[in-house]
């Protein structure tokens, strides 16, 4: 029988080390979605943003492709270096959908192909997404404004192509970098990679969004240039399927893994519609820069529950199956947040970060004079509540989705991710709508 080089730390980790190891890559996440809060306030008032109001729809969906690939790959790095699974049989080794569970970080010989094909995958993933979001937003505001304008299409496509591949590029190098580093220093990378991921990943997608799509206006009269931009990344697009097919685990990804993405994508995008129709709203002034801190917050925690219940199913059991451990595959909010296996333990321990971690936001956003929205209590609870609801939801939603793509033989490291942060910043957009036209009606 084959031993695993080292064991899983995750079975040993107690609630006090689970949050000392979240909390200072979750705080420095939650201050990257504050300044890219920040940033959304000041550029909303941006020209292109007033003239092309569909780049709104785009945010939430761009922003979200963090959750679609940095994160999933993030998830899946982890699990490759945390989880070691042993494989008995052949059998064994062809149910298994990912590289997660081989250990292939640990051997230098297999640790160059692994991360580029990993780099290549989330790529190609990355334009194509990235061209299907500016076509849905296209779509979403021809059919809400009865028209489509050629022009503004054709730099909606080329800025949304060319700041999803610039950023998957930075963002998949700083996760690779993240996932080995943490590894060395005897840190769990399910605790620390997604939300680092993630810290910059707001900030970087927006700033090339605003300042691309800003470009693309300036030259509108030269109407070829968007086209031959959008065209060229596009091409590259099988360039980088070659490179992700050299893995056989990373081109059963590339077969099978676009359909979470593109639901993500679509979900992520009626978030921006919801964006879009309330920023244009004097009543929801000031909601611009909360929205990134919401999603954010909500989607990086639940990211983090989701690589650590793959990382334990791989460890214990294999795909098809669940874990002796685990007695139902369809638990109840109650067992999702007060029993006493490990999975639990790091939802209640997530769950209680929202409050004290948004908190902490709001005082740096007051500091920062951002925004317009007073910082009366009416407010904060209405907002504490909304993050802590989406929160809860969400950590059941992956309770439940986890489970239910394990038991399917899908690994959870391809597919849970990408719904678990579109349906994050879908809730935190409608909830933090929710708030604000409860406040104007309290102050009315």
């Amino acid at each position: 029988m084959l031993e695993a080089k080292f064991p899983l730390p995750a079975p040993k980790e107690s609630s006090r080390m689970i949050c000392l190891q979240v909390m200072p890559s979750f705080v420095l996440a939650g201050l990257g979605m504050v300044t890219a809060g920040i940033l959304l306030d000041q550029v909303q008032h941006w020209t292109v943003f007033q003239e092309i109001s569909e780049v709104f729809i785009l945010v939430p969906a761009l922003v979200g492709l963090k959750g679609n690939l940095e994160m999933t790959l993030a998830s899946r790095l982890s699990t490759a270096v945390s989880a070691n699974t042993i494989l008995h049989t052949d059998t064994q080794r062809k149910m298994l959908t990912s590289t997660a569970n081989t250990g292939q970080l640990e051997e230098p010989q297999r640790q160059w192909r692994t991360l580029c094909c990993n780099l290549a995958l989330i790529q190609v993933q990355a334009t194509v997404v990235g061209f299907l979001a500016a076509v849905a937003a296209v779509s979403l505001g021809g059919l809400t404004r009865g028209r489509v304008d050629v022009v503004h299409a054709a730099i909606l496509c080329a800025s949304s192509v060319t700041a999803a591949f610039l950023a998957a590029l930075s963002l998949g190098l700083v996760t690779v970098a993240v996932i080995i580093g943490s590894r060395r220093v005897g840190v769990n990378p399910d605790n620390v990679a997604t939300p680092i991921a993630a810290s910059l990943g707001d900030v970087i997608t927006l700033s090339l969004l605003a300042a691309l799509s800003r470009f693309f206006l300036c030259y509108r009269d030269t109407w070829y240039l968007p086209v031959v931009v959008c065209a060229f990344f596009l091409l590259l697009a099988p360039l980088w399927v070659l490179v992700a097919r050299r893995s056989p685990p990373i081109a059963e990804v590339l077969k099978s893994g676009w359909q979470p993405v593109i639901l993500a994508m679509s979900l992520s995008s009626v978030g921006g519609l919801i964006l879009d129709k309330t920023l244009s709203n004097p009543n929801f002034e000031g909601m611009a820069v909360f929205t990134p801190v919401i999603n954010g917050v909500g989607g990086n925690l639940v990211a983090i529950q989701a690589s650590r219940m793959s990382t334990y199913l791989h460890y214990w059991s294999i795909p098809g199956a669940l874990p002796f451990k685990i007695t139902t595959d369809c638990p109840g909010p109650f067992a999702t947040f007060f029993s006493s296996d490990l999975n639990s333990k790091s939802a209640r321990v997530l769950a209680m970060l929202v409050v004290p971690g948004h908190l902490l936001f709001l005082y740096v956003i007051h500091l920062a004079q951002a925004g317009h929205a007073a910082m009366t209590v009416a407010f904060v609870v209405c907002y504490l509540s909304a993050a802590l609801l989406q929160v809860v939801i969400l950590l059941h939603a992956a309770n439940l989705m986890v489970r239910w793509l394990w038991r399917r033989g899908l690994d959870p490291d391809n597919f849970s991710i990408p719904y678990l942060t579109a349906l994050g910043d879908l809730l935190g957009t409608a909830f933090l709508a929710l708030s604000f036209r409860l406040i104007h009606q309290i102050s009315s």
